[in-house]
This record gives C-alpha cells, sequence and structure tokens, in this order.
C-alpha cells in the first residue's frame, strides 16, 4: 500500500506564541511526501537532502494515523519526503511535513477523514516532538487549506479565514542560520503580549498588511532578529514585512507589477520569489509527487 501527498508552506501573519492566539497565510512552496506500509511494525523516515534532521515528527504522524485509522493491524511504513521549504527558518515547513505526511499514511491505507482532525494530528505530534511551542494550529490550516487562517491554538478551534488580496508576490529572504524553538527566549517573546494582540485584533479586522507587519517588528526585536531588510522593504512600497514565525526568514508582500523595480533595488539581497496560496485543494484530493 502506497501514498503520496503535498502540503504547501505558510507565513505568519500574527505568531501565537505570545498569546497563543495567531494567523497565517499559505505561500507556493511545497514539501511532497511518499508513504509506503509495510506489515512489519516500525517507521523508517528519509528526509531527501537533509539526512542530519531529526525525523521524530514524521514518525509521530505516522505511527498516530496507524493507530487511529488502524488499530488492529500491526503495520508500520517507508517514509520520504522532499522540501523546495527552508527548515527551521520560520516558514512552517514542520506543518508542511506533517500534513503531507499524514495525508500520504491516509491515503495509503484508504482511510477516511475529516480534514481539521487529519490537521490537529500534525500539530499535536509537533508538540510532542518539539518542534512547536503551541502547536501551530494556524500555521498548519494556512498549510492545508491555503488562504489566511486566524485561530485560538490553545483551544484548537479556527476563528476565521479569508484570502488574500489577488495581485501580490511572496518574496522570502532566508539568512544562513536556523532557529530552534527549543532555544526561543520565552519571556522575551511574552513581554510582547500587547503588541501581538493588537495585531492579532488588526488581522481579525482583515488588515492583514498591518497585522504582519507589526507582528513581525515586535518579534524581530524580542528574538534579536535584524530588521534591516523588512524596514528598507517597506520604505521601498511593500505591502507588508516582516519577519515569519520565529525567524530568521523575512517575508515581504509587494504588488506584482512592481517585482522586477523592487528586485532591482535589493541586488545586495538574495530572495525566494513565490506566490501566494490562496486554493481550497490539497494534496489529498490533487494527488501529486511532481
Amino acid at each position: 500500500m502506497r501514498g503520496e501527498a503535498f502540503a504547501h508552506g505558510a507565513a505568519t501573519i500574527v505568531n501565537a506564541i505570545a498569546t497563543g492566539k495567531g494567523a497565517a497565510f499559505g505561500i507556493g512552496l511545497k514539501t511532497w511526501a511518499e508513504v509506503e506500509i509495510v506489515s512489519e511494525k516500525g517507521v523508517v523516515a528519509e528526509i531527501e537532502g537533509f539526512e542530519h534532521e531529526d525525523p521524530t515528527l514524521i514518525r509521530n504522524c505516522v505511527e498516530t494515523v496507524l493507530a487511529h485509522y488502524s488499530p488492529d493491524k500491526e503495520l508500520g511504513a517507508r517514509v520520504k519526503t522532499r522540501s523546495e521549504i527552508p527548515i527551521s527558518r520560520g516558514l512552517k515547513s514542520s506543518s508542511a511535513a506533517a500534513n503531507a505526511v499524514i495525508l500520504a499514511t491516509l491515503k495509503a491505507i484508504g482511510a477516511e477523514y475529516e480534514s481539521l482532525e487529519a490537521i490537529k494530528i500534525g500539530t499535536r505530534c509537533a508538540i510532542k516532538a518539539g518542534v512547536s511551542i503551541t502547536g501551530a494550529l494556524d500555521d498548519a490550516c494556512a498549510s492545508f487549506f491555503g488562504g489566511v487562517v486566524i485561530t485560538d491554538n490553545r483551544n484548537e478551534t479556527i476563528i476565521k479565514r479569508g484570502l488574500m488580496p489577488d495581485g501580490l508576490k511572496v518574496l522570502i529572504h532566508v539568512p544562513d542560520f536556523q532557529i530552534r524553538k527549543s532555544r526561543l527566549p520565552l519571556d522575551r517573546i511574552k513581554s510582547m503580549k500587547n503588541i501581538v494582540e493588537f495585531a492579532y485584533e488588526r488581522a481579525l479586522m482583515g488588515d492583514y498588511f498591518t497585522a504582519m507587519t507589526l507582528n513581525g517588528l515586535a518579534y524581530s526585536a524580542a528574538l534579536n532578529v535584524d530588521q534591516d531588510i523588512a524596514v528598507r522593504a517597506l520604505s521601498k512600497g511593500a505591502k507588508a514585512a516582516g519577519l515569519s514565525g520565529t525567524g530568521p526568514a523575512i517575508v515581504i508582500l509587494i504588488d506584482e507589477e512592481q517585482l522586477d523595480d523592487f528586485l532591482g533595488e535589493f541586488e545586495d539581497v538574495k530572495f525566494i520569489v513565490t506566490d501566494i496560496y490562496n486554493g481550497e485543494l490539497c494534496s489529498h484530493e490533487k494527488g501529486d509527487w511532481q
């Protein structure tokens, strides 16, 4: 039995660590998963190109799906993932990997499921694996559904869904270092609670650009991440710019027609250029390992 699936990355509008409530939107970068079910217990996982990365999240996801949907069978799996999403940079690589692996496993065993139930398997496994503080329901839902998703992560509820405006490009600057969840200065992050709550209120009102920029400034200050590129981007007409997740990636939103001129102003900076993912369909409906 074999299943293949993919899920999208996402970017932060409001990071949930300070308050337990967050917001995110889907982006065009993807993670793919291929799962082969075997008759021996145990999960063997390969993260293509990142063999040094800990596969605990992947194993947890597969084991949880098998235990929940095939409790009477002694099954294991061989799992392979590959991704366009930089790992541990704030671009929801863990959420995308969990979604893709869970969906591929469900497809492999032919299980019927509800979307939010599948997503919550991933968020709970992420906490267990130590790759998320809150479970990142906002990130996982944005990865799965696309568009904007605003959540209460502590209560595992979706508060509101929406769409990002058309005609935007996503520019991502990815510094050459990682920020691991185990090393976060939680006291400094929680000191930004009032600012982050205001950003969350703006997101609820549909003012995603202000929310994203304000959140980015607050978390950059808490994490001591350089804000120069985000500020420069805003000065050159970006709609929004700020730290995504706990960084260090900086995500910038600009009008499509501004792209060439904007990149010309930043010849000293490397960007990944991608699109917003506003779509509803995900891998279990499209089935794509391309």
